[in-house]
């Protein structure tokens, strides 16, 4: 097909530029940034939309750069924002939040914050690499293909090392993860059994990390924040929320991971009960918040009945709590909600089932987690 000139006017939560044909149907063009005018391939059309990926640039946003990795040249899809500028990136992510909280959860104004901005590269201390050839690596950019990096802008040095020099034999996934406070580090193959050639003090099993003045214990099937001072940051904001509230009583922490806030909490006098549906996690969890008064119970936060309680932090997959989920919240009758989410629309949902459920957004802060990128992370205060 021939290829289509257009104008964007807006960006759509997964990064791409919003543009309009002629006759009114959306396209989402990959790689265009609000305000240009770009030559587009459509590689995808539907009725009432397209998709398609940027030919050339006629006129430029003054956002746009030159990409800073050159892996990205190379076929390298790990990072879909190298071609913005930093603080644009930002404000771009700020402002996604705001119209899904505006389009999907019918909020007026959203009461947003500053964005809180953490350092662009050598940040990641959690990477899941595909494998071709033995080679860790990276798909394409909408693709399952595999491309093998001789570096990565935004893994840390740790990390990195495994990525480009280690040898991972017949798996074809594996889990590089690191403490980037306390130099360990890990490899989990998949399969597990697969033969890795990889330096002497890299484990299979788990490394610990600190954050929030704590140590923790990371198995490689638990979760945790990729990077330590991004989990800092929730943490902090975590913490300024019940430090808001008359004086410390009954929380839970809803997906509760490996205890961070669980943890976080106890140290400041809430009586916690942590809940968290992976077995890793909770076993890990058992471990980090041994010397903690915390009920960690194993549980799908879906189907479990809480008793209540005057706080509840809530740190969902991306599908975020979904009806289910805030069921479960708002049974225990919190006077406050802090929700955190790596979702925009999946946070615009949730709000607009909580307010339904007798809550008011006071505060909604972006986290930027993951620069190069148009991933955003979002800490949201409710109160009934």
């Amino acid at each position: 097909m021939k290829p289509v000139e257009l104008q964007t006017t807006g960006i759509a939560a997964g990064g791409d530029a919003i543009a309009r044909e002629e006759d009114g149907r959306v396209v989402f063009v990959a790689g265009a940034l609000p305000g240009e005018r770009v030559r587009v391939e459509l590689v995808e059309e539907r009725r009432d939309f397209a998709r398609g990926r940027v030919l050339d640039v006629v006129d430029a946003s003054p956002a746009r750069v030159a990409p800073p990795c050159p892996e990205l040249m190379r076929g390298c899809g790990g990072c879909g924002w190298q071609h913005v500028e930093l603080g644009a990136q930002r404000e771009l992510k700020a402002q996604i939040i705001s119209d899904a909280l505006h389009r999907i959860g019918k909020l007026d104004e959203p009461p947003m914050r500053p964005a809180v901005e953490l350092p662009a590269d050598g940040y990641r201390t959690t990477v899941r690499a595909a494998v071709r050839g033995g080679r860790g690596g990276y798909r394409k950019a909408r693709s399952h293909a595999v491309r093998t990096v001789d570096s990565c802008l935004v893994a840390h040095p740790l990390i990195s090392d495994l990525l480009v020099n280690g040898r991972y034999g017949r798996a074809n996934e594996v889990t590089l993860r690191c403490g980037a406070r306390t130099g360990e580090r890990m490899a989990a193959p998949h399969p597990t059994d697969a033969r890795i050639d990889v330096p002497a003090d890299v484990r299979r099993d788990h490394i610990t990390e600190e954050v929030a003045g704590r140590r923790w214990r990371v198995s490689a099937r638990s979760f945790f924040q990729a990077r330590p001072d991004g989990a800092d940051a929730l943490v902090g904001l975590v913490r300024a929320a019940a430090g808001d509230m008359p004086a410390p009583g009954r929380a839970l922490d809803l997906y509760s991971g490996v205890g961070l806030f669980a943890g976080a909490l106890a140290d400041d006098g809430w009586n916690v009960t942590a809940v968290e549906g992976s077995s890793s996690a909770v076993a890990d969890a058992r471990v980090n918040l041994a010397a903690d008064t915390v009920d960690v119970v194993h549980a799908d936060v879906t189907a479990w009945e809480p008793s209540p309680a005057d706080l509840v932090v809530a740190d969902p997959s991306r599908t975020g709590l979904a009806a289910a989920g805030v069921h479960t919240v708002t049974s225990a009758s919190p006077t406050r909600v802090v929700l955190v989410s790596c979702d925009p629309a999946a946070l615009a949902r949730d709000a607009a089932l909580l307010v339904t459920a007798g809550y008011r957004l006071t505060a909604v802060t972006p986290v930027d987690l993951f620069p190069h990128t148009p991933h955003v992370e979002a800490v949201s205060v409710f109160d009934r």
